[in-house]
């Protein structure tokens, strides 16, 4: 039912150029895709770490200065008392915490969606505090002929969701935080329902219950409301500990198509849910198995293992192309008929 890509990963991190002198590329990986007049594009997240030197902890950071911001490196002497290392994650220094990587968005082109060109410049990067430790995981929704940007924002304040918005992929137009944190894996609606824009979002768990698929309403993209809960995690190997908005939706005749992930014990897996086209917050269908399990060496080993994870699908010649992040290192496609996708569930 899903292909995965011969050529899988299609991208990789030596397929991308650092953003500065001293960085490293160590993941590229978990793109929002969209159709671009007769191109595709990946919004990649790219994320970076410092080349090592001999007696330091070095992290990427950036510096906000008179209204700009730039890549940066801080080098933490190892013998200093005050530095304490956080296993891979990062660096703690005088009670402030470090990650030892930094992300961006980056632009991938791609005439056929399945060889890309990356640019050689970051698309969307931090550019204040609310971005501090990086942007992540960007989702891509055409609205009303505009292309609007949903990212994770991370700071010192946990991690939120930002919008922006493009009419070329060359300039882009900051909105601000749209879910306040800790809120991720928003997910727009490609249009109004009922007069409302929705959104799928993932509010995190700290108290009661797991972290799930939330939905929300909106007069103008920017004012969130009436939240609710629509799909919990379910007690299996797949999807017991949280699951997660993934693409935009995708319209069809028998409702809306969601591809969602769940974490379990297997790691990171695809499943597939469908939505009433007109009360999307109503579950027409839900799929019991995964759609995709972490089964190829890409996908089962990497920076971090055992994950597909998307945030990214297009509509070409009546299929899926499901662009997926694999093992939080690499970029991969599987492709599906919608057909059959809808008749799983």
């Amino acid at each position: 039912m899903i292909e995965r890509c011969k050529e899988n990963p299609i991208i990789t991190p030596a397929d991308v150029k650092p953003s500065r002198e001293g960085y490293r590329v160590l993941g590229a990986f978990n793109p929002g895709a969209v159709r671009f007049g007769d191109e595709i594009l990946l919004l990649l997240r790219v994320a970076e770490g410092c080349e090592p030197r001999e007696g330091y902890a070095c992290v990427p950071v950036y510096r906000f200065e008179e209204g700009r911001s730039y890549p940066d490196i801080l080098a933490f002497w190892l013998d200093d008392p005050e530095v304490e290392l956080k296993d891979t994650r990062g660096v703690a220094y005088r009670g402030r915490n470090y990650l030892s990587t930094i992300s961006h968005i980056r632009l991938a082109r791609s005439r056929d969606g399945v060889h890309f060109t990356v640019e050689d410049r970051p698309f969307i990067y931090p550019i204040d505090e609310r971005e501090e430790y990086g942007v992540e995981d960007a989702r891509v929704t055409f609205i009303e002929g505009r292309y609007y940007i949903n990212y994770t924002a991370v700071s010192r304040d946990s991690w939120a969701t930002a919008l922006a918005v493009t009419d070329d992929f060359h300039t882009v137009e900051r909105l601000g935080l749209i879910f306040h944190p800790e809120n991720k894996d928003v997910a727009l609606f490609p249009e109004r329902i009922g007069g409302k824009y929705y959104a799928l979002h993932r509010p995190n768990n700290s108290g009661f219950g797991k972290a799930s698929i939330w939905i929300a309403e909106s007069p103008d993209l920017i004012h969130w409301g009436n939240h609710r809960c629509i799909v919990r995690p379910r007690d299996n190997p797949w999807e017991s500990v949280k699951i997660g908005g993934g693409a935009p939706p995708v319209k069809t005749d028998e409702g809306w198509l969601i591809i969602y992930h769940g974490k379990g014990e297997a790691g990171y897996s695809l499943f597939g849910l469908l939505l009433d086209l007109e009360e999307p917050w109503r579950v027409v269908r839900r799929g019991a198995t995964p759609l995709l399990t972490p089964e190829e060496p890409y996908e089962r080993e990497g920076f971090f293992g055992n994950v597909v994870f998307s945030n990214g699908v297009v509509e070409k010649d009546g299929r899926l192309y499901i662009y997926y992040g694999a093992s939080d290192e690499t970029t991969c496609l599987a492709v599906a008929d919608v057909n059959d996708i809808l008749a799983s569930l």
